[in-house]
């Protein structure tokens, strides 16, 4: 990459004009040739550089790599200059961004080099334990221990076009085996593809990225809300006529919901282990003057791409994990016919993902809401419902299994659907009056007859629970959530507090 920019031109790229403030520390002489020839070719003392300035009026901290010095080896100078970066950006309570470029650990330093990799991702984690946002910025190229530690701790991981990245370098592969490493598959945009990276972004356009993502997780809370309005008083229908409204392929899913009701919204991709399913969208977003994380199922990539899969869990629960180490509040968009019902799906673990989002869930300490948005079949819907509020769309459904299938199970056939349906009591009507849900959200008449308004509605609606969400404390919440998942099929109203606590506005 011929264009490559300098750690300093990133730097200032990215940072408002005129703001950039070095936190570096003169280094000592040096009686290494190589060094010093890095010196004088660099004009910098080290592979990094550190400081803070402005990102669009908003203070932050930097780390940069410069591949020109050493491959931007990391050995120890280096090291603790990132530390103590890092410590620094901590105690002051400024965001980081970090832009590594590296070969990897310092090999000319040898075994002390490579296990300081361990003290800067013990500095990243207590960064991160503070609540505060680390995002990373990938740069061409990126190898070895750097990757293996601090550059793939990001809340958001972005990656310059084009560029390198992997844990072990094309000429150590090929020294070792005699043959070259395949081609594509360390570039970022395959990195993408298999959900290890966020997205591909341009350094031009990085500071945009960074300052939405940063509106996002920076927001003060919004104010208390007041009174909840009343309830709408809606027509009553069976059930089949609302699963039928459901399932129209013109009806508008979790897209649209960010499009027409959300601000600031940052897609996050796959689990950043190494899996990407379309059918779970991951973001940053806001619903008024809430932040949160989002997990939506998104309808029509399953009707695309195929059902929502083990993977798509594993993306929801990486959103459950951000949203507890930033300590925002946790939105999930229940919308589909089903999990995957296939061999892959049963040896990737479905169930046992479907468990695990559902004990992650209901344990988060932090503010969680569901939006049941149309379809909530099966397991797959299980898995992102058990939330502090609970709405649901008019014509939302929530089933054990798609009415079809019971059906199969009950009376050996699907011509009996609509009746099992009916008898499950899986109608937005019965979910509120059962306790499963705290309120509706109106369709006029059907939410694909008004796409646009049906989610500023519901998008209204998310605000307004957020913010009353917000203000109140963190172990209540946690207390009545786990008293309203008790209390369900009980002689206990599941929508009242437990013992000690007061009702506040945990009734609709």
């Amino acid at each position: 990459m011929a264009d490559r920019l300098s750690a300093r031109e990133l730097v200032d790229l990215v940072l408002d004009d005129g703001s950039c403030r070095s936190w570096d520390r003169p280094l000592g002489g040096t009686g290494d040739p190589e060094l010093a020839a890095a010196r004088q070719r660099t004009g910098l003392d080290e592979a990094v550089i550190t400081g803070e300035g402005t990102l669009r009026g908003r203070r932050v901290a930097f780390v940069a790599c410069e591949f020109g010095f050493l491959a931007g080896s990391i050995g120890v100078a280096a090291a603790e200059r990132l530390v103590a970066a890092v410590d620094r950006a901590t105690a002051e309570r400024l965001p980081l961004l970090a832009a590594p470029a590296s070969g990897g650990t310092r090999m000319q330093e040898g075994t002390v080099a490579f296990l300081q990799m361990v003290k800067i991702t013990a500095a990243v984690a207590r960064h991160k334990a503070a609540g505060l946002p680390y995002l990373v910025y990938l740069r061409h190229p990126t190898f070895g221990g750097v990757l293996a530690s601090w550059a793939s701790l990001g809340h958001l991981t972005a990656a310059e076009p084009g560029a390198m990245i992997g844990f072990l370098g094309p000429r150590v592969y090929q020294a070792l085996y005699d043959r070259p490493f395949p081609e594509g598959v360390q570039v970022a945009e395959s990195l993408v593809r298999h959900g290890i990276v966020d997205a591909v972004v341009p350094p031009g356009e990085l500071a945009e990225v960074a300052d939405r993502a940063l509106r996002v997780l920076l927001a003060p809370p919004p104010a208390a809300p007041g009174a909840s309005p009343a309830q709408e008083r809606l027509p009553d229908g069976p059930a089949w006529r609302s699963i039928t409204i459901s399932r129209r392929a013109d009806r508008p899913g979790v897209r649209e919901l960010l499009r027409h009701a959300a601000s600031d919204v940052v897609r996050l991709n796959g689990t950043g282990a190494g899996e990407a399913d379309p059918a779970l969208l991951l973001a940053l977003a806001r619903f008024g003057g809430a932040s949160c994380v989002l997990l939506g199922q998104d309808r029509r990539a399953q009707a695309d791409t195929g059902p929502l899969g083990p993977g798509a869990l594993r993306a929801a629960r990486r959103g459950m994990r951000l949203a507890g180490e930033l300590g925002l509040p946790l939105v999930t968009v229940v919308d589909t016919p089903g999990a995957a019902l296939s061999p892959e799906a049963e040896t990737g673990g479905l169930a046992g993902e479907i468990a695990r989002c559902l004990a992650d869930l209901v344990t988060l300490d932090t503010p969680t809401l569901c939006l049941l948005l149309g379809q909530g079949g099966g397991g797959g819907a299980l898995a992102l419902v058990p939330c502090d509020r609970v709405l649901v769309a008019q014509h939302g459904w929530l089933s054990p299994l798609p009415p079809e299938g019971a059906s199969a199970i009950v009376h050996r056939d699907v011509e009996h659907a609509a009746q099992v349906a009916e008898l499950q009591g899986v109608r937005s009507a019965d979910l509120l009056a059962g306790g499963l849900a705290d309120r509706v959200v109106a369709e006029h008449p059907d939410a694909a007859d008004e796409p646009r308004a049906f989610c500023v509605r519901a998008g209204r609606e998310v605000a307004r629970e957020l913010a009353a969400l917000l203000h109140t404390p963190r172990s209540e919440l946690l207390a009545r959530r786990l008293h309203r998942y008790r209390a369900l099929g009980t002689s206990l109203d599941p929508r009242r507090p437990g013992p000690g606590l007061s009702i506040g506005d945990a009734v609709a």
